[in-house]
């Protein structure tokens, strides 16, 4: 068997419930649970099983919700003797990734993405921003898109290389609008807009980073026990605040990403928090590894099941 990889997903995964039957059946889990909501000074756990959805779907409560539910099911993972070899995580799930390898304490991590979905969520006046999805159109020819319309005052740039044949672009409304028209133009298949409160992942978030800096400096950082492949460079992270800054305005490379797990001998990927999103993904960027979803006891005892004795 080749080495493994532990995925975790980014913000748009939240559902309501998410979470909940692995701390009714884990006290490890619970305690994951219970650690969030000391550190946050209210009752997260309330809000990810009870929702209402739209408050879930919150920036600034679904990015420390996604991150609490995705450790609680690495804990029971590593509790039953299943490592990874590299982490890795979309977005948001690049916190998750941190944890998950030693580099944050997962009470720091909570609070620093609750204090960056605040950020987020301040840097550019509500709809101002959006994202969309493009399907079906070459990278480089997306890249000469978004920078053509940037440069004709109406910023837009590529914001999430998903895998082959899809791409997020981010920026203002009107950048958005004019490059995915034009993207229809030169052969795109489709061009989705996404229901985001903002433009992630574009140089309109540098105000949100510069003010994130400081969350960063209030936090303990450590090198990772275990290596992290970098949203920004697809490549092992060095230094960890310089990266989280820059992830807020740069790129996500996940197809890279994915490729140089692949690359460094990973066979077999583990997504492991709420929906299926990554597995999805890295099935369309390499139909040769294993992956696996990692949501609830039951999918959880199954990998465990799958994997012990092997690794």
């Amino acid at each position: 068997m080749g080495k493994i990889a532990f995925v975790f997903p980014g913000q748009g995964s939240q559902t309501v419930g998410m979470g909940q039957a692995i701390a009714n059946s884990n006290s490890t889990a619970q305690e994951v649970f219970n650690t969030a909501d000391k550190r946050l000074g209210y009752d997260l756990s309330s809000i990810m099983f009870n929702g209402p959805q739209e408050k879930l779907t919150k920036t600034y409560y679904a990015q420390p919700a996604l991150l609490t539910a995705s450790i609680a099911l690495a804990q029971v993972l590593r509790e039953a003797g299943i490592e990874p070899d590299y982490t890795a995580g979309h977005s948001l799930g690049e916190y998750s990734a941190l944890v998950a390898s030693g580099a944050l304490s997962f009470s720091d991590a909570v609070y620093a993405v609750s204090k960056r979905g605040e950020l987020m969520e301040e840097a550019v006046p509500n709809g101002e921003g959006t994202m969309a999805a493009v399907l079906g159109l070459e990278r480089n020819i997306l890249a000469d898109i978004t920078e053509s319309v940037t440069k004709d005052g109406f910023p837009v740039q590529l914001a999430n290389l998903n895998c082959p044949g899809q791409i997020v672009i981010s920026g203002t409304v009107a950048g958005v609008e004019k490059a995915g028209a034009l993207a229809k133009e030169s052969g795109a298949k489709r061009v989705l807009p996404l229901q985001v409160s903002g433009p992630f992942h574009s140089s309109l978030m540098k105000p949100a980073a510069e003010k994130f800096q400081s969350v960063l400096h209030e936090i303990e950082i450590n090198e990772a026990r275990i290596p992290v492949i970098a949203n920004v460079t697809a490549e092992p992270i060095s230094d960890i605040e310089d990266t989280l800054v820059k992830q807020l305005y740069s790129p996500v490379l996940w197809e890279d990403s994915v490729e140089k797990m692949i690359e460094l001998g990973v066979d077999t990927f583990i997504e492991v928090g709420p929906g299926k999103v990554l597995s999805g993904l890295i099935r369309k960027i390499n139909r040769d590894v294993k992956t696996y979803s990692v949501q609830d006891p039951d999918s959880c005892q199954s990998v465990i099941d799958t994997l012990k004795g092997v690794k």
